[in-house]
Formats: C-alpha cells, sequence, structure tokens
C-alpha cells in the first residue's frame, strides 16, 4: 500500500520524518549510542543536595538568619555529640582535640572552653551543668566550616565517627543528612533494577513478544540516562528528585512506548513496506503522544511556581525527562523495532488482557449509574482530601535503626533536648536587656534551657577577663548569639507555637533580630508549604486544560477529563485519611501534578479513539464500545507499568518520604485506570451531545450521526 493522498502538510512533514528514521535507523542508534557517553559522565558529576531546608527561599528572616550562623559563627551547622559512660577528663579532651582537627570542623565546644574540667560538677553553675553533662554522659558541640548539606561536612562526619568510640553518638543535621545521604546513593540503584524487573515482568505478561519489552526498557532508559546527564547544566538536583527521576520517567514515558508499538503492529498489516508501516505509526501517534507529554510536561513545570524550590528541582528535571522520552520514542525506539522486526514477530507470546468487551458493554449499558457513582464519589473523596495529615519533619521519614536518629532520641532523653533555636540579636542591645531577654524566653513553655554569654558567666566578670576565643563563640560582627534548647520536636503544633512566641519577646529588645534553626526552618516550610499545594494544583490544572482546549478545539472535553482525573487524584489523596496514615507534606504537594499528568494521557488516548470513530460515522454508543474496546489495553498496560515501577521502589524503600511518595503514586495509577476504564466512557457518552456543540470539527462532514432511539444524546 502506498502512502495516502490526503495528507495535509503537517501529516506529510511527520510522514518524511518518520520516514527517515525507519531508513536510517543505524545511524540513528550509532547517534543514541555516542551520547550516552557525555551523559554518563554529566550523570556521575552532578552534585546532589539532601537537605530539603536549603530550598527555602533566600527572603525568609529564618534563612538570613541562617546565612549569618554561616558566615560570622560558623555555626550554620552544629552537631552535638554524646559521649557515654565514665571517660575521664583527659580521654575527653584528648577526643576534643582530634576532632578539633577534623579537615572541615572549625571548633568543637566543651566546659574547659569556660571553666576548669577539674571542678566538680555540683560547683558548676547550673546553665553549664546542664548544658554539658547529664547523668552519666557528656555533651560536646560541634561546629563545622561550612553548611550541613556540603561535602566537606559530611566528610567530616564520617572522620569523627571512625575517631569516636563505640560509646558516642553524633546528632544534628549535619549528621542526619550525612545517613540520608549514604542510604539514598546505596538504594536508588536498588529501585531502578527492581523496577525495571518489575515492568518487563508486565511486558512480558501483556505485550505479544517477548522481545518488545526489552526494546521498550533500552530506548526508555537511553532517554533516562540522557535525561540523569543533562542534570549537570542545572548545578545540582535534590536527593529525592535524583531517586525518583529514573523510576518516574520510565513510568511516565512508557505510554508512548506501549501506544506507537500498537500501532505499528495495526499499520504493519496495512503496509508491505516495514519503513511505510512504521512511519504511518510514528505519524498516527503523534499527535496523541504529544498531546501526552504535552500535559505531563505541563503538570510537572506547574511544580515551579513553588516558593520551596525543590519543586522546580523536581519539575524541571522531571519534564526535561518527559521531553527527551518523546524524542527516544520517536527516534530510538522505531529504530530498534524495525532493526528486531523479524525476532519480534518470530517469537510470540500469548497476551493474558482480556479485549474488554464486556467492560465496553457494561460502560455502555451503566453509563448514567456510573455517572451517579462518578458525583457522589467527590463527597468522601475531597473530605478525606483535605483533612490528610502531613509530616515535615525529615526525620520522622528515616529507619529508627540510623544512628543519627538513635542519637537525637538520647538526647532527647539525656539533655531534654530536642531541637535547638539560635537567636540573633544586635551586638547593642546591653547585657541587662540581654538578660531580661533570656528570663523571658525560659518562662516560654517547652524551653529546657538558654544559653547566652553574659547569662553564662554572669555580669560580675569583665570582658577583659574573658578569652577571646570563648567570646567569639557568641559574639561576633554586628551580633549576639543566644541558643535555646526545646523539649518540643520540630513541625509540631507545640514547637511552632514556642517559636512564634520567642520570636515576639526577641523582637521586642532588638528590632534587628533574627531567629533561626531547623525548628524556625521547619515552621517557615510548613507555612509555605500550604500555599504551594493550592498554587500548584491551580496552575497545573489551568496548564493542562489548556493544553487539552487547544488539542480538542473544545471547551467541554478539557472540563470533562479534569474532572475525571481530579476525583481520581482526590480519591487516592484520601485514602491516607481513612486509613489514618500520615504521609508526607512533599507527596500531597507533587502528587496531584505527577498523577494528573500522567493519567491524562489515558483519557486523551480513550478520546481521541472515541472521536475517531464518531468521525467515521458510528453512533456514540457503538463509537463508546470501540474506543473502550481498542484502547483498553494500552490504558491497562500503561497505567500497570506506571504502578509497577512506583510499587517496586515502595516496597524496597527505608526512607519513608520515598516510600510513601511512590506508594501513592502506584496507587494513583490504579484508580486513574478504573476511573478512565469506567468513568470516563460514561461521561463521554452522556455528554456527547454537549461535546459536539462545543468542540470544533467534533464530528466530520460526512459522518451522520443519528441519536439511539434508547437514550437521547445530550
Amino acid at each position: 500500500m502506498t502512502i495516502s493522498q490526503n495528507r495535509n502538510g503537517d501529516d506529510v512533514a511527520v510522514h518524511k520524518f518518520g520516514l527517515f528514521v525507519a531508513k536510517h535507523r543505524k545511524l540513528v542508534l550509532a547517534i543514541a549510542i555516542l551520547l550516552l557517553i557525555p551523559s554518563i559522565y554529566g550523570f556521575v558529576t552532578t552534585k546532589v543536595n539532601y537537605d530539603i531546608l536549603t530550598y527555602l527561599p533566600k527572603d525568609l528572616e529564618s534563612v538570613k538568619g541562617q546565612d549569618i550562623l554561616d558566615k560570622e559563627f560558623k555555626q550554620a551547622a552544629l552537631s552535638m555529640l554524646i559521649v557515654k559512660g565514665d571517660m575521664n577528663i583527659s580521654s575527653i579532651q584528648r577526643l576534643k582535640s582530634k576532632i578539633s582537627h577534623v579537615d572541615g570542623v572549625e571548633k568543637v565546644i566543651w566546659i574547659d572552653d569556660f571553666l576548669d574540667p577539674t571542678i566538680p560538677k555540683e560547683m558548676l553553675p547550673d546553665i553549664l551543668k546542664n548544658t554539658f553533662y547529664s547523668k552519666d554522659s557528656t555533651l560536646l558541640l560541634i561546629q563545622f566550616k561550612n553548611s550541613a548539606s556540603s561535602l566537606e561536612t559530611q566528610n567530616a562526619i564520617s572522620k569523627i565517627r571512625k575517631i569516636a568510640t563505640a560509646q558516642c553518638f553524633l546528632s544534628g543535621m549535619s549528621a542526619i543528612i550525612k545517613d540520608t545521604r549514604d542510604l539514598s546513593d546505596r538504594e536508588t540503584p536498588l529501585y531502578v533494577l527492581v523496577a525495571v524487573i518489575f515492568i518487563f515482568i508486565l511486558l512480558l505478561l501483556t505485550m505479544e513478544s517477548p522481545i518488545v519489552p526489552i526494546l521498550f526498557l533500552t530506548s526508555i532508559g537511553m532517554a533516562i540516562i540522557y535525561n540523569l546527564g543533562t542534570n549537570k547544566f542545572l548545578g545540582e538536583i535534590s536527593y529525592i528528585t535524583k531517586s525518583l527521576a529514573a523510576v518516574l520517567q520510565l513510568g511516565v514515558t512508557m505510554d508512548f512506548s506501549i501506544f506507537l508499538m500498537h500501532r505499528y503492529d495495526e499499520e504493519r498489516k496495512r503496509f508491505e513496506s516495514r519503513e511505510e508501516a512504521m512511519a504511518e505509526a510514528i505519524s498516527k501517534t503523534l499527535v496523541a503522544i504529544l498531546s501526552s507529554a504535552a500535559t505531563a510536561i505541563a503538570g510537572f513545570l506547574a511544580l515551579c511556581v513553588m516558593r520551596l524550590r525543590i519543586g522546580a528541582d523536581i519539575g524541571i528535571v522531571m519534564a526535561k525527562g518527559v521531553f527527551l522520552g518523546v524524542i527516544g520514542t520517536v527516534t530510538i525506539l522505531p529504530a530498534l523495532i524495525l532493526t528486531f522486526d523479524r525476532a519480534i514477530h518470530k517469537f510470540r507470546l500469548k497476551n493474558i488482557l482480556p479485549t474488554f468487551s464486556k467492560t465496553a458493554e457494561f460502560v455502555t449499558k451503566y453509563h448514567v449509574v456510573l455517572f451517579v457513582v462518578f458525583l457522589l464519589a467527590f463527597i468522601p473523596a475531597i473530605y478525606g482530601r483535605v483533612n490528610i495529615k502531613e509530616y515535615y519533619n525529615l526525620i520522622d521519614s528515616l529507619p529508627k535503626t540510623m544512628k543519627s536518629v538513635q542519637a537525637t532520641d538520647l538526647l532527647k532523653k539525656e539533655y531534654n533536648m530536642t531541637t535547638t533555636h539560635m537567636v540573633l540579636v544586635d551586638r547593642s542591645v546591653p547585657k541587662y536587656q540581654i538578660k531580661n531577654m533570656c528570663e523571658e524566653i525560659k518562662r516560654v513553655k517547652g524551653v529546657e534551657k538558654v544559653l547566652a554569654f553574659d547569662d553564662i558567666l554572669g555580669p560580675a566578670i569583665p570582658d577583659e577577663f574573658i578569652p577571646s576565643s570563648v567570646k567569639e563563640n557568641f559574639e561576633k560582627g554586628n551580633f549576639k548569639l543566644i541558643m535555646i534548647n526545646s523539649i518540643y520536636k520540630s513541625a509540631t503544633d507545640e514547637e511552632n507555637a514556642q517559636i512564634e512566641r520567642i520570636q515576639q519577646i526577641v523582637k521586642k529588645y532588638s528590632k534587628r533580630s533574627y531567629v533561626t534553626g531547623e525548628g524556625v526552618l521547619t515552621k517557615d516550610l510548613v507555612e509555605m508549604a500550604d500555599t504551594d499545594l493550592k498554587r500548584v494544583d491551580f496552575v497545573s490544572i489551568l496548564a493542562i486544560f489548556m493544553i487539552i482546549l487547544i488539542t480538542f478545539k473544545s471547551i467541554s472535553i478539557p472540563i470533562i477529563l479534569v474532572l475525571a482525573i481530579e476525583l481520581a487524584i482526590f480519591i487516592n489523596l484520601a485514602i491516607p485519611y481513612y486509613t489514618n496514615v500520615t504521609v508526607p507534606f512533599i507527596a500531597s504537594i507533587v502528587l496531584g501534578t505527577i498523577q494528573l499528568g500522567s493519567a491524562i494521557n489515558y483519557a486523551i488516548l480513550m478520546t481521541t479513539r472515541f472521536r475517531e470513530e464518531i468521525q467515521k460515522g458510528h453512533d456514540r454508543f457503538e463509537a463508546i464500545k470501540i474506543a473502550v474496546k481498542t484502547s483498553s489495553r494500552s490504558v491497562v498496560t500503561s497505567a500497570l507499568a506506571f504502578a509497577f515501577s512506583t510499587l517496586a521502589v515502595a516496597l524496597i524503600a527505608k526512607i519513608d518520604m520515598i516510600r510513601s511518595l511512590c506508594e501513592m503514586l502506584s496507587r494513583g495509577a490504579v484508580i486513574s485506570m478504573i476511573v478512565i476504564l469506567f468513568v470516563l466512557p460514561s461521561l463521554l457518552l452522556l455528554f456527547e451531545g454537549a461535546i459536539a456543540k462545543t468542540t470544533f470539527g467534533w464530528r466530520s462532514k460526512e459522518a451522520s450521526v443519528k441519536p439511539s432511539e434508547e437514550y437521547e444524546t445530550l
């Protein structure tokens, strides 16, 4: 069969492109392989950020305070080393000296920086005794030269752990980030490996050739490597992005490969030339692929409107991954399919998926009932979504067996210290006001102790008698530093209320002041997350609405498609509420856009096929039956591929933030699949009349669609 003469200019151009790829497949594959070299280099050398708090906006007072701590006091990164047992003074001083000489350590503070350590504990001022001693342990404060997430600080943590004995426990954000990094680096390759195995098994069961899954994974794998390699141009990416990028790209872009393969098999029966069949398959699927890709990209780019910059980090990397996935689908995959075409069609497997004829009959027969279920399902879904419980504390997502987590628990138990707030006040504030301020802060609920220079040694000792090395711990540049230990955990209501009260007290004495630290930064994170969620949801829905509007030239279709997917998203986010599960805050922000961006692909495929059948002259009932029958296998395979890839990660991930997000994404893919197979067809069928009136060119001129006698077209 020859190329149809009935093509417009765009179709001819796409067909020519497809024909070029088909005829020059060896060249395409050679270029694809060569591009792997710089991509692998870029991937290996891309920096990874393991501290979520560094993604807070620079204009926040807590972030400005953190910058001052870093530049002036070298205390942006502070760790606490608990030494258990009866180590004598000389042993502790030797340990302190060794740690002080570790690269990346600014200084180590102990009791001997203030008073003679041989003085009996009972004779020490309460503030010093309670800060540095507990019943059977002592505490060393370690200041680092660089930020908690810097490579220098992370290397220093490793060296300190080698120096310290088994009875030493290192806590603080620096140690937590170090453990997070080590665990993430160990697990990320496993995520990809297990996801690939899961998807390979799924594709073996749902595709008709054992060769096809290998080609799919090869093509997508190359696109993933290109994506990870080009992250080099971004400077750095977050560990969350690094952990999930490959798996998400694999799940989201698998649709494109399935669409192309199914269409190629159709066209292969019509064309004598395999090259012509592939060119026609590319031409016929490119619009659907580009529409699906555009919606997925729009969903991911919507994350860029978050003030929390990790949104842009995830969004840009994933949008880039989808774009590269499209390029791979129309270049690398066709070249691979044609190269191994004989093997593909020589070795055949039985597809375990049904024909979905019964599904089509069920949807057609009960479309009104399904519409009522659709409306009623919104009530519990929205209620559960609104009342979902979230956590914001990084340590809550880590395994309890981690060294830093155990050390943090010990710090709470031995010193009643869970978080430390850092207060920076103008150096011009007089001593008596500093003392009054500290007294007020001590009376705030949940404050365990307040450590201030003027408060430690008292006003009786003149400044000139105090060593500069001691003084510099609390006074430097234009600021005085006060440390506040809290019994509350970050991101709790009690902690947030405590911080607000401390901020009020501090501002009363010094307008030029900052309250910062892990707890304060996390509080800002909590407040920002809610705003970011609303902003991302609005932008992603608007962007995808506009893309569907342009694609279908319709007002009604975007409304129907977005409402159907939003129901799936609401149901997914409501399940943790009804099962009493607390989820990481990042999940509720990014899940909606990812699920919307991936599920809309299935919706577009179903709707496009429905329109095709309407334009062929079928009535709406016959058209929806054909659309469900012909689209369901692609929808189910694509949805299950996404579900399996993310489920694989959820089953092995030890970091709860990664595990929970992947679990919800996996569940969301299945829920979206059910909605697309049952709810969307009923909506399209019920509102076909309204769609025809609000969609340009919905029915072709040749088509003469008459309303069924049994049902009236709306």
